[in-house]
């Protein structure tokens, strides 16, 4: 039931040589080669899945020629994130930012990797849940909401 990772969609590829070079110097206890694939669904940035060993992580990037810079603000997603990270715990913590063009060619992000299932309209057969199961999710939801809400934004 949980997404899962798949080859890099053509035309969407990353200098994986320059990006492990530049996660290696911001995040030095990464350890050992850097594996990269793509997350297939989403509709609007790109999302890869990042992998140093054990150490899981996502890295979230504008699509290869955007141009509304403010529908694909990695820096206000990392910004977010990072303030959110420290008073709700339900967010992935956010590791890197990255406005050097240089690295990617665009602004970027990384952050944990948060495994997890994604609720589609049309799950696959079998794997849709019971009404009792579906109940509780939606209640979850709220209450996440609720917390949420709660935050003290300032």
């Amino acid at each position: 039931m949980l997404d899962q990772p798949t080859d890099i969609r053509k035309g969407e590829e990353l200098d994986t040589a320059v990006l492990e070079k530049y996660l290696k110097a911001q995040l030095p206890d990464l350890k050992g080669e850097m594996k990269i694939k793509q997350f297939p669904g989403g509709f609007s940035n790109l999302t890869y899945a990042i992998d140093f060993g054990e150490k899981q992580m996502v890295l979230r990037r504008p699509p290869f020629g955007a141009n509304v810079k403010s529908g694909h603000d990695m820096s206000r997603e990392h910004k977010i994130l990072s303030r959110l990270g420290d008073v709700f715990p339900k967010v992935p913590r956010a590791l890197v930012f990255c406005d050097d063009h240089e690295v990617l060619g665009a602004d970027f992000y990384v952050m944990e990797r948060v495994s997890g299932v994604i609720m589609r309209p049309k799950m696959p057969k079998g794997m849709a849940p019971s009404a009792d199961k579906m109940k509780g999710i939606a209640n979850a939801l709220v209450d996440t909401f609720v917390e949420l809400h709660n935050v003290d934004y300032e």
